[in-house]
């Protein structure tokens, strides 16, 4: 991707894919001379969380600003959406999420019963998730609704997407595009296809059941889908991942809605799934535990790591193709 030179920033530069990545580089982590503390992860890492050493482990820190449209789809909304994305920012590390912090913009004239539906949402997943919300700031500005969740967890043996090992296998710990393809049904009206879900949840305690295996990168592919997370595995561990076209799970409503908007499903965001590049000697003991867990009950091997660069996509008629991150989330506003 080429140096960032707009003169002006547009929706595209909060995508998710090659443009914001250009647009982080220049101005985030070329802007900050102070980015990362020794020996821990940080900006010019670019992975899931920072980190800071600490008593022979790390604390694992994130933090995410979330605006969707709508506020409400089907199966959550921003509020869950907001909790869950943080928490799974901070287990895809292989941390124990401790607890959250939660900084809300509301627009004057905001429906109060909808603020409630929103908090009560929040407050489910944490249960859900088992985390406490335990600091947070309210302010009233604007026309939209912003929520920011920060995260902080703890772990003794990190997970960084900078880890690949060849002969890894990759896995998906379930259908893919889910969540993109819920919120397009919404905004396009499309009725034969209302039954489409949001996959969003919170994912740290079925990764907690996998961690003791030889697991060397975990990530959640929200924007720019698993297209854009697999690029970053690869180009960050400077290895060529292959994955097989009819692997991938994905539903036959997610697939119809991509072919009649013309979209890639492996380019639409997932909110409730985990890639995960494991060992070969231990990937069938991982897909047996994800499968037992309600969220990961369609978990499949689809590649692997390979010496080289670059994603390969094996298509379902045996041809070969690189798959390129998106240049944006062909799907805006989902997150």
């Amino acid at each position: 991707m080429g140096e960032f030179n707009s003169d002006i920033i547009k929706s595209e530069h909060g995508g998710g894919g090659e443009m914001m990545e250009a647009m982080i580089k220049s101005l985030y982590v070329n802007g900050f001379s102070l980015n990362k503390i020794i020996g821990g992860l940080g900006l010019s890492d670019m992975d899931d969380s920072g980190t800071i050493p600490f008593c022979n482990g790390h604390i694992v820190f994130t933090t995410d600003s979330h605006t969707v449209t709508p506020l409400f789809f089907p199966g959550g909304d921003i509020g869950r959406l907001s909790v869950s994305g943080t928490i799974n920012d901070v287990a895809v590390m292989g941390a124990k999420p401790l607890a959250i912090s939660s900084g809300v913009i509301l627009p004057e004239g905001f429906p109060t019963n909808q603020f409630k539906k929103i908090i009560k949402s929040m407050d489910d997943t944490l249960k859900e998730a088992g985390v406490p919300l335990i600091t947070g700031d309210t302010k009233v500005a604007g026309n939209d609704l912003f929520i920011n969740t920060s995260g902080v967890g703890f772990t003794k043996n990190l997970h960084s997407d900078q880890n690949l090992k060849v002969g890894d296998l990759i896995i998906i710990s379930g259908t893919v595009g889910d969540h993109g393809a819920a919120m397009l049904s919404v905004r396009e009206d499309i009725p034969f296809l209302s039954n489409i879900k949001s996959d969003v949840a919170p994912l740290n305690k079925m990764i907690e059941k996998i961690l003791p295996f030889q697991i060397h990168a975990m990530k959640d592919p929200t924007r720019g889908g698993i297209a854009n997370a697999l690029n970053e595995f690869s180009k960050k561990s400077h290895v060529k991942i292959e994955i097989k076209e009819d692997k991938i799970p994905v539903r036959d409503e997610v697939a119809a809605i991509c072919d009649i908007l013309g979209l890639n499903f492996m380019e639409i965001a997932c909110e409730g799934k985990v890639l995960i590049s494991v060992s070969q000697e231990d990937a069938d003991s991982v897909i047996d535990i994800l499968r037992k867990d309600r969220l990961g009950k369609n978990a499949t091997i689809i590649g692997e790591v390979k010496k080289g660069e670059k994603v390969l996509l094996e298509t379902a008629i045996g041809g070969k193709r690189i798959l390129e991150a998106p240049v944006a989330d062909p799907v805006p506003r989902v997150c």
